[in-house]
């Protein structure tokens, strides 16, 4: 199999080069270069210029207004605006609730909602997990009872719905039938405004000092019966395709491939009895090691995207992504602490950290998270086991 780019791809990637270069607002490309944490107004007025270029939704199709790409342009697009360091568009609109809704909603869920998240005028956030069901998702508790006046009551409580605070729409998995044999049973896709009546939201800090996550509380909330997505009772499967593309997502080899190219410059400022430290042996061959993972990382990504190219969707190998590249976030995370000493020690601090790097502790406390978010690594071992591994009869 030949897994290298063909020179069209080669061509398409420096359109994206030149089009980030002379497209990012300066502001945000100084941002960008110090790996800065971006504000929200900062992210949505990216959405917009990439939006106008129409690549917010390269992965939509094109009558929905996708860019018409196919998955290894898609993959480049992405790659690139990693490297970049250019604002992450949140991905619950555009990779998550918008797919789905275009898969599995009506014609009226489509009219209503694509157009709004693909200009960023509407913020989504998700409602999957609770205190009780994180990766045990089919534990979840919510419940939504018909009031028989062509509505659904909402109660119970979300947790680790990000930036909850600032969207406009919530999707959230409910169980809308507490009487059926399976846990995975009797549980709905419903859409939700959060604006409605009845929705708390209480913000709280991750351990990196970022105001990322929130408890979400329903109290009597109503939702319209037309904010069903799919089936009555269908949601374990929407849930499930959508994990399945999160789960490419957090296997990004871009990350960790900038990540990478910042650990070597750090070591490169840092002296070591009297040498930078990039140039001791023990220390370029514990380099050496993470290079040849995320290497190994880029050669599956690129059979998966080969797969994507003749129409096969991502399946349990998207678990092996997502448990490498989440580890491998990690990896390079640590190593970098390890390089930085005392100055890890420092969260947001400009002047107290050299060479603008203030942003490497708190980026490393995020990553504790990478492991459990889209489904623990642990369960995803599970999906591997049985998708992959089961011998036929067993």
């Amino acid at each position: 199999m030949d897994l290298s780019f063909s020179a069209e791809q080669e061509a398409f990637r420096q359109e994206v080069r030149s089009f980030i270069r002379e497209a990012m607002p300066p502001d945000i490309a100084e941002k960008a270069k110090r790996h800065a944490h971006f504000e929200p107004e900062e992210i949505r007025r990216w959405h917009g210029i990439l939006a106008e270029r129409g690549w917010a939704a390269p992965n939509w199709p094109e009558q929905y207004g996708g860019a018409g790409l196919d998955p290894t342009r898609r993959f480049i697009l992405g790659e690139e605006l990693v490297m970049a360091g250019a604002p992450e568009l949140s991905p619950f609109g555009l990779r998550m609730v918008g797919p789905l809704i275009i898969q599995f909603g009506n014609d009226a869920q489509r009219a209503r909602f694509l157009p709004k998240i693909l200009s960023g005028e509407e913020f989504w956030c998700q409602g999957y997990s609770e205190p009780g069901a994180g990766s045990d998702l089919a534990s979840l508790q919510l419940k939504a009872e018909d009031d028989g006046q062509g509505n659904f009551i909402l109660n119970g409580q979300k947790t680790w719905t990000t930036y909850a605070d600032r969207a406009d729409w919530i999707f959230v998995l409910a169980r809308t039938n507490g009487d059926t044999p399976k846990r995975q049973q009797g549980i709905s896709f419903l859409l939700c405004d959060m604006k409605t009546p009845g929705i708390r939201v209480e913000p709280f800090l991750t351990l990196g000092g970022t105001p990322a996550f929130c408890d979400t509380y329903f109290d009597d909330v109503k939702v319209p019966k037309e904010n069903l997505v799919g089936p009555l009772d269908g949601g374990w499967g929407i849930a499930k395709a959508l994990l399945g593309h999160e789960r490419v997502g957090i296997g990004d080899v871009g990350s960790s491939t900038r990540a990478l190219h910042n650990l070597k410059a750090i070591a490169a400022e840092t002296v070591k009895d009297g040498h930078p430290l990039i140039e001791d042996p023990a220390f370029r061959a514990r380099i050496a090691r993470l290079e040849i993972r995320i290497e190994s990382l880029r050669m599956v990504i690129y059979k998966t995207l080969a797969g994507a190219e003749l129409g096969k969707a991502p399946g349990p190998e998207s678990s092996i992504l997502k448990i490498r590249g989440s580890e491998l976030q990690q990896q390079v995370g640590e190593l970098t602490m390890e390089v930085m000493g005392l100055n890890s020690l420092n969260w947001f601090n400009e002047g107290a950290v050299p060479g603008n790097q203030y942003w490497v502790p708190s980026n490393f406390n995020y990553q504790r998270a990478t492991t459990i978010y889209g489904g623990s690594n642990e369960i995803q071992r599970n999906v591997i086991a049985k998708g992959l591994l089961q011998l036929p009869g067993t």
